[in-house]
């Protein structure tokens, strides 16, 4: 996404009378000091001129206003869909065509994204402070009732889950399915931003709302069709449009195995730690406590950001974009930590020798590397593939990398037995894409039995954990 560029989404259906002089509004409109604008415009398949309005303003404004015409009319979620695809500014924010919510608010809307405190922000028309125009009781009655039941199934106090006015970090959203193609929408990437706990925010705005003589379209149809959107998104957690992502998000559900992990490892854990590939902190909310300095860092920007948010009250985390297999990002943390972590992410790296060596660069003299890997070249298989696995480690073949990288293996423990049958009919047998949701949430609940008796099954593991110590020089 481009830094300090605001892209301004915008769909269009049958709005030739108002489109021309909501554009003009947006062109004129202040921004924040250091933003610039795109302009998005969706022409969701009308029938009438509003996409040769958009053309004439367009050549009067050339490189500022892009149209994109769809084939027939989908709704507003679909327009919006595809004006996120196009989208290439840090910043989104939706504005409907018609002249019902004022463009010169675009600051007291983008304030919070720009302060860095939220993800998203929504114009609430009920929290407002100033003007606006008094309109339909049923309405503003469908509009609280659909908002209690957004904020039931999402767990928040909004105000206004109906408003057009949402601004939200182009990025984040970009990683969120939106499948509503009419007024679903709103409700949908409500429910959706609040399940991948995004810091969402509310501002009051004004509001010229215009009456079904004026040409509003919003009817009884789309509040029970939203009715269902809320009702289908409670129930389910289609957040992420990344497989990958989507099991990591399977896996957070997870508390009592992350549990399991973290006390196998934490009598090998130090103070100053360095976790490799944090993910969203499903580990890192376990081990962070009683640290005097953790650094968790990841690839993916939005699951640190995820992580923050999670663990946003304790003062000694600190979250940094790093990559296992970049040595120039472990320059920064050279001898500075007494333990790195990395857990489940060097089977990801094609060069794993280099990527042990960056991890023995980070760490002190004596200090501690705790590596976990998938176990088992035999058990490779869809899921692997899936998670972006090149290998799947022998203890020998893992042995060997660690030396070979110039660190001293203490010890190798084996490490969940149990789900080695389940791994290997889900990944090998049937090629299953994923692990399934309800067989984490089976396996979660009787985790306290699988650790008890994962030491007496006679398989081998599902995981290896290698203890590997820094030589001290002499």
């Amino acid at each position: 996404m481009q830094s300090g560029l605001l892209s301004i989404l915008v769909p269009v259906y049958n709005e030739e009378e108002y489109v021309g002089t909501i554009l003009e509004r947006v062109l004129a409109a202040p921004l924040p000091a250091g933003l610039e604008r795109e302009i998005i415009v969706v022409d969701d398949g009308s029938t009438d001129d509003s996409a040769a309005v958009v053309e004439s303003v367009s050549q009067q404004h050339p490189g500022l206003i892009q149209l994109v015409r769809l084939d027939r009319n989908r709704g507003k979620g679909a327009a919006v869909r595809r004006a996120l695809g196009e989208a290439r500014g840090e910043f989104s924010l939706i504005q409907d065509a018609d002249l019902e919510y004022n463009p010169g608010e675009y600051g007291r809307l983008l304030e919070p994204l720009l302060d860095g405190v939220a993800d998203a922000v929504y114009g609430s028309r009920f929290a407002s402070s100033g003007r606006r125009r008094v309109l339909y009781f049923w309405h503003s009655v469908a509009n609280h009732i659909l908002t209690t039941l957004c904020n039931i199934a999402a767990d928040l106090n909004l105000t206004d889950v109906e408003t057009c006015y949402k601004a939200f970090r182009t990025s984040l959203v970009k990683t969120i399915p939106i499948r509503s193609d009419r007024f679903g929408i709103e409700p949908e990437i409500t429910i959706k931003l609040a399940k991948r706990q995004a810091r969402i925010y509310e501002v009051p705005i004004s509001y010229e709302g215009r009456t079904y003589e004026d040409g509003k379209k919003i009817g009884a149809g789309d509040a029970f069709a939203a009715v269902l959107v809320i009702l289908r998104n409670w129930v389910t957690r289609d957040l992420y449009t990344d497989a990958g992502a989507e099991i990591l998000d399977e896996f957070a559900a997870t508390p009592r195995f992350n549990r399991w992990m973290a006390d196998t490892i934490a009598p090998f854990v130090g103070r100053r730690v360095l976790e490799i590939g944090a993910g969203m902190g499903n580990l890192s909310r376990q081990l962070a406590r009683r640290r005097e300095r953790y650094i968790a860092t990841d690839i993916d920007a939005e699951h640190l950001l995820r992580l923050r948010t999670r663990l946003r009250h304790r003062p000694n985390l600190e979250t940094a974009v790093c990559d296992l297999s970049n040595s120039e990002h472990f320059r920064r943390f050279a001898g500075s930590v007494d333990t790195v972590i990395c857990l489940n992410v060097l089977e990801h790296i094609e060069d794993d020798l280099a990527a042990l060596e960056n991890i023995r660069e980070a760490l002190e003299p004596g200090g501690r590397a705790i590596i976990l890997v998938p176990n088992g070249p035999e058990l490779y298989g869809r899921l692997d593939a899936v998670l972006g696995h090149h290998r799947r480690y022998s203890r020998r073949d893992l042995e060997a990398r660690i030396r070979e990288a110039g660190l001293q293996v203490e010890r190798i423990v084996d490490f969940n037995r149990i789900s080695r049958p389940g791994w290997l009919l889900k990944s090998r047998i049937l090629k299953r894409p994923r692990v399934g949701r309800l067989s984490l949430l089976f396996f979660e609940r009787f985790v306290w039995l699988w650790r008890r008796i994962d030491p007496l099954l006679p398989w081998g593991p599902t995981s290896l954990i290698a203890i590997a110590r820094k030589e001290v020089t002499q």
